[in-house]
C-alpha cells in the first residue's frame, strides 16, 4: 500500500524541510488536522488513484516556504507516478529501491524544468553527469565545473552580457549535448571550472558556448561562495534560468533565478531558501543584517568553517553569559575583539573581516541593530551539558539560545537554527 511504500523516503522528505515530521495518511473523510503547538504545517492530497490518502508535514515555529511546497509537490507527484509502475506483486523491494535512489532526483529535475510539462530527462542527464564528475580528481584536486542554463533568447542573453566582466566562446560547429561521455577529456572541466568560466545551454541542454571572465572577481570572499555574481547573470538569462556547479566541496550546487539553491550533499538534496531564515530572524535582527549573516554562514558552511552565532535578546546581560573568552587576558588578542566591536556586520563583511571572525573559535554575539557585541566568547553550558547529544560547538549552541536566536555551522557543513533550547531546523 502507499503507506509502507511511503516509509521508504520519509527520513529523505524529512532531511529536504529541514528535520520537518512527515507522515502519508489515509482519511475518508473530512481533511485530516494534525494537532499540536507546530505552527508550520502543510497538507496535500494525493491525486486520483490515492484521492483518499494526505501527505503532512509539520516543524516548530518555522512555516514553510513556497519552494518547499513546490518541491514537496513534485516529490509527491513522481512518489505516485513510480508506485503505479511497480505496483505488481512481488515488486515491493525493487520499488522501495527505485524510491529510495531515484526519487529525490526525479523531483528535482522536474522542479527545474520549471513548466510541469514536457521531458524532463535532459535536465536529469545534467545532475547525473555532475554527481559523477563530483566524485572525480585531477591531480588529487576535485574537479569543479559549471553550467547556466538560460530560459530567454539566446541572442537577448549574450547582448545583456557586454554590461559584465564575461566574454562569450561561441562553439559553434563544435555545439555539443549533455551525455555521459561529455567530461571525457580531462580539459573540458579544467577549462570551464565553474568559477572564471562557464557553458551556457538551453533547457534541452544543448551546450551552446561558454562565457569566460575577463577581469577580476569580486573581492568579497562571502560573495564569492554565495554565488552573488552568479545570481546577477541569471538575471539576465530569462525566468525559471538557474547555474548548476560541482564546487570545491565535491557538492552538486544549484542555484535558482530567485536566490535560493538546491544542494546534492552526502547523498542527498536539500533547499536552502533565505526566506526560513529571514523569518527566524524577524523582529530578532533588522532585515539588511540578517542578509549579510545568510550568506555568510552559507560561504561557512560551503568552506567547511564551524561556527555559533547568537542574536541575542535586548535584556541579555554578557557577563551572566560569559565564562570566559578564547583570547583569555592576552592584550593582543582583548585590543583585536576591542577594534571590531560595535561594528555592523555588514561593515566587516565588505572588509573580509566577518567571515574570519565568525570561523574562529568560541561564540559570536550580535545585537538586533546588527552590531558585534562580542567574539570569542566561552559561553556557560552547565544549564545543558547533561540534555545535549553531540560536541562542544552544539552544546554552546543549545545554552546561547536561551539568550536569544542562535544559527550554528558545523565543520562539516550542516547549519542548526536553535531557540530556546531546542534545535527548529537543519540544512545540509
Amino acid at each position: 500500500m502507499p503507506k509502507s511504500a511511503f516509509n521508504a523516503i520519509e527520513n529523505n522528505i524529512s532531511n529536504i524541510l529541514g528535520g520537518a515530521k512527515v507522515a502519508l495518511v489515509e482519511s475518508k473523510g473530512d481533511v485530516p488536522d494534525p494537532q499540536g503547538e507546530n505552527t508550520g504545517k502543510m497538507i496535500i492530497q494525493l491525486e486520483a488513484n490515492f484521492s483518499s490518502y494526505y501527505f503532512i508535514a509539520q516543524r516548530n515555529q518555522l512555516t514553510f516556504t513556497e519552494a518547499e511546497k513546490s518541491i514537496v509537490g513534485e516529490l509527491l507527484t513522481a512518489f505516485q507516478g513510480l508506485y503505479v509502475g511497480f505496483s505488481a506483486e512481488g515488486y515491493a523491494a525493487h520499488f522501495r529501491t527505485a524510491l529510495l535512489t531515484s526519487l529525490t532526483d526525479i523531483a528535482v529535475a522536474r522542479f527545474l524544468r520549471g513548466d510541469r510539462k514536457g521531458a524532463f530527462w535532459p535536465v536529469q542527464s545534467l545532475i547525473q553527469l555532475l554527481k559523477n564528475l563530483s566524485y572525480q580528481r585531477y591531480e588529487g584536486s576535485p574537479a569543479t565545473t559549471g553550467f547556466l542554463i538560460y530560459r530567454s533568447k539566446l541572442d537577448e542573453f549574450l547582448k545583456s552580457l557586454s554590461a559584465t566582466r564575461y566574454g562569450w566562446l561561441d562553439l559553434d560547429k563544435d555545439r555539443h549535448r549533455v551525455s555521459a561521455d561529455f567530461f571525457r577529456n580531462p580539459l573540458s572541466y579544467r577549462f570551464v571550472d565553474g568559477q572564471s568560466a562557464l557553458f551556457v545551454g538551453d533547457i534541452r541542454m544543448n551546450i551552446k558556448g561558454t562565457i569566460r571572465t575577463s577581469a577580476p572577481g569580486p573581492n568579497d570572499n562571502i560573495e564569492r561562495l554565495a554565488n552573488r555574481e552568479t545570481l546577477s547573470l541569471l538575471n539576465k538569462a530569462g525566468k525559471g534560468s538557474f547555474a548548476v556547479f560541482v564546487n570545491k566541496a565535491s557538492e552538486v550546487e544549484v542555484v535558482l533565478d530567485n536566490d535560493k539553491l538546491l544542494l546534492w550533499r552526502k547523498g542527498h538534496w536539500g533547499i536552502f531558501d533565505p526566506d526560513i531564515m529571514r523569518e527566524f530572524f524577524s523582529g530578532k535582527l533588522e532585515k539588511r543584517s540578517t542578509d549579510h549573516l545568510i550568506w555568510s554562514i552559507y560561504s561557512l558552511s560551503k568552506a567547511r568553517h564551524g561556527t555559533v552565532v547568537l542574536i541575542a535578546d535586548e535584556n541579555t546581560d554578557l557577563d551572566q553569559l560569559r565564562t570566559g573568552s578564547v583570547g583569555g587576558r592576552d592584550p593582543l588578542s582583548r585590543a583585536l575583539i576591542r577594534h571590531v566591536r560595535g561594528t555592523k556586520i555588514g561593515v566587516l563583511k565588505r572588509s573580509g573581516e566577518l567571515s574570519r571572525i565568525l570561523s574562529s573559535d568560541g561564540l559570536t554575539v550580535i545585537n538586533r541593530k546588527g552590531e558585534l557585541l562580542d567574539t570569542g566568547v566561552i559561553i556557560d553550558t552547565s544549564r545543558v551539558k547533561d540534555l545535549v547529544t553531540g560536541g562542544g560547538r552544539t552544546t554552546a549552541a543549545t545554552a546561547a539560545s536561551y539568550y536569544g536566536r542562535v544559527i550554528k555551522v558545523s565543520e562539516d557543513g550542516p547549519i542548526d537554527l536553535y531557540d530556546k533550547g531546542h534545535s527548529l531546523y537543519r540544512f545540509g
